[in-house]
């Protein structure tokens, strides 16, 4: 993969996050209690759903801290070598996830 792929991979990612964000907007909105429409089973499965979108939303945070470190590393020429130990990162590894900062051995 090259700087330029991995640029357009990451920007891409990027807005995926962005519109998964505005898809879940609802999911993660305060659960408001309904006396006459919503019984206590139903209460407790939307606040164990906004509490699963929550998490979801902090899990795509920290993947867009990867992001950001990546485009960080491509604008400093580190990109592709582990931060870890220094070596090449295999390409099909940065194919597969180009915010990838170490190595699958320093990974492990």
């Amino acid at each position: 993969m090259t700087k330029d792929e991995a640029r357009t991979a990451l920007k891409a990612r990027e807005a995926e996050l962005a519109e998964e964000d505005r898809l879940s907007d609802e999911a993660r909105a305060p659960v408001t209690l309904q006396q006459d429409s919503v019984g206590r089973l139903s209460r407790m499965d939307a606040m164990q759903q906004q509490a699963m979108a929550q998490a979801q939303e902090r899990r795509r945070g920290q993947e867009r801290l990867r992001i950001k470190a990546a485009f960080a590393r491509l604008d400093e020429g580190e990109w592709g070598y582990c931060a870890t130990c220094g070596e090449e990162i295999a390409a099909a590894r940065l194919k597969h996830d180009p915010s990838v900062a170490v190595c699958v051995g320093c990974a492990g």
